[in-house]
């Protein structure tokens, strides 16, 4: 324990910075987590009158209201990339902040003074504007934080996003718990929850205000000296240091030839040899796994889920629904803390997909064969299996796809191949979230069986086709996918060797000697602040 306090005090500007940036998965988690909660309070669904519709009429208003925030999310994670590129990675940071700000305050006051209908009309504007802002920040913040951060602690950092996201939806549980417990039934009940969703908006803007612009940016611009003090503040050292000055001429070769492209070029470069088109589709792969491993059907309706496990009322299934979130919290700080940098990103990814396949096929075969509402034994098997189900996401397909889609995408080619990865995240998110009350309404227990096998397909892909990216540089990792890629994912992968037996991959170190044509230089030499260990 004492070797990680001793790096939190070598990085802790590192670790502040990242903190910073996190904030905003604070907010993002916050407006994912308390929606599900708030369509089930029965004062809400009077207020705009739900509570008068079919069940397949109240599915489909409930999928709405939840998929609007997803449709602003989609489009605002599309717009980084040129807001980004142009104007920095801290000012579109910052801008975000204010449009999730201006989103939350209409959603905390929509429907007063007017109609039911003219009530969700607005309701359904202010989600989808504060989806704007948080599809921005979540597609900015694994970019800023990776480009600012030494690689050493770059997992634990990037990872922090998840750590936040959590911490954001256990927050709203909790809220969403005592509104319904402490507070009278009537509009105020549901309000509380969207007026106190501004709190962590209004604390991401005053705490990013003091952090350095991305280095990467900056030298992207011509601005070397502030991207050397960047980097010297991030790394507690002077600017004129030797590893300071390593560092910035390694970013400038990265974007030789490459400067500022426009919006357009970007999309075309990314299709300019095997190797950049894989590492610009990677990054949008692992987004799209993240969402079908089911997480945001849980996240949205989890009262409705525990409710047909034998979990009865409202209080009760939003306590139940607060201790899920406290479970995800706890588990991915434990897996930041101690895995993702010592286990590294594809071992996480095997073990997480593999118990989330596990508790979703079980739970779908109990839901499957056990069709009435009494309470069983394996009643309790199944919502500790929920829970299960979340410490395996947190291991692995939670935190870890934002480390590896920020760490695999291309130097000049970031900002535009993580905004199509969040656009696509937040797309499918959109999806899944309307269809989830539909699916949960027609075909019940299959819905858990669709996600067990999707978290068993993804698994395979981390296992056979995912090189590690633990302890390379961002510079180096273009040479993980050079050539022998699968080759080079088994070695890394548990027991691989039965399947390639003693051949080895080209390492490297020599695949980085033959493109600069200098002597071999290993792979994980430190050379700068973004590759001590």
């Amino acid at each position: 324990m004492s070797r990680y306090l001793d790096e939190i005090l070598q990085y802790r500007n590192a670790y502040t910075l990242a903190l910073s940036a996190s904030m905003g998965s604070i907010f993002y988690g916050w407006d994912v987590g308390l929606i599900g909660g708030v369509l089930s309070m029965s004062s809400f669904q009077s207020y705009f009158g739900l509570d008068t519709k079919t069940a397949s009429q109240r599915a489909d208003l409930s999928g709405n209201i939840v998929s609007v925030l997803q449709a602003g999310c989609f489009f605002g994670a599309l717009s980084t990339d040129y807001l980004s590129s142009r104007f920095g990675r801290k000012p579109s940071l910052l801008a975000s902040g204010v449009i999730y700000l201006i989103g939350s305050l209409i959603q905390s006051i929509a429907g007063i003074g007017s109609s039911q209908d003219t009530g969700l009309s607005v309701l359904y504007f202010s989600r989808f504007l504060g989806g704007w802002g948080v599809g921005m920040v979540s597609a900015l913040v694994p970019s800023y934080v990776s480009e600012c951060t030494p690689r050493s602690i770059r997992g634990r950092c990037t990872g922090l996003m998840q750590l936040a996201n959590n911490i954001g939806i256990m927050h709203s549980f909790w809220i969403n718990y005592g509104s319904q417990r402490d507070i009278t039934p009537g509009e105020m009940q549901w309000r509380i929850p969207f007026i106190l969703q501004m709190i962590p908006g209004i604390l991401f803007l005053l705490t990013v205000c003091f952090q350095p612009e991305s280095p990467r940016w900056l030298v992207e611009h011509g601005k070397e000296e502030a991207a050397a003090k960047a980097l010297a503040f991030v790394g507690r050292t002077s600017p004129e240091d030797g590893d300071i000055l390593r560092t910035i001429e390694e970013i400038k070769a990265s974007f030789v030839g490459k400067e500022d492209p426009p919006l357009l070029k970007q999309f075309l470069a990314m299709g300019e040899s095997r190797v950049i088109a894989l590492r610009c589709f990677i990054p949008s792969l692992v987004m799209f796994f993240q969402q079908w491993t089911g997480t945001n059907a849980i996240n949205y309706f989890s009262p409705q889920i525990f409710a047909s496990l034998g979990i009865s009322g409202e209080t009760s299934g939003l306590f139940a629904t607060g201790i899920y979130g406290v479970v995800k919290v706890v588990s991915v700080g434990l897996v930041l803390i101690f895995a993702v940098e010592s286990l590294g990103r594809k071992k996480c990814l095997i073990i997480g997909g593999l118990g989330q396949a596990a508790m979703m096929l079980w739970i779908g075969g109990y839901s499957g064969i056990h069709r009435s509402t009494d309470i069983v034994p394996a009643s309790y098997v199944s919502i500790i299996a929920v829970y299960f189900y979340a410490v395996f996401y947190c291991v692995g397909w939670g935190p870890l796809p934002w480390v590896i889609a920020a760490e695999v995408a291309p130097n000049h080619l970031r900002t535009a191949s993580l905004a199509i990865a969040i656009g696509i995240n937040w797309l499918f998110s959109f999806i899944i979230s309307k269809l989830t009350p539909i699916m949960l309404n027609n075909m019940t227990y299959g819905t858990f069986l669709l996600f067990g096998f999707c978290c068993v397909v993804m698994t395979l892909w981390a296992y056979f086709l995912l090189p590690e990216t633990k302890g390379y540089a961002l510079e180096e990792i273009r040479y993980l996918f050079e050539n022998d890629v699968i080759l080079r994912a088994l070695v890394d992968a548990p027991c691989g060797r039965i399947f390639i037996g003693s051949r080895c991959p080209v390492s490297v170190g020599e695949l980085r000697s033959k493109v600069e044509g200098t002597e071999k230089i290993p792979a994980k030499t430190p050379v700068s602040i973004d590759s001590r260990d």
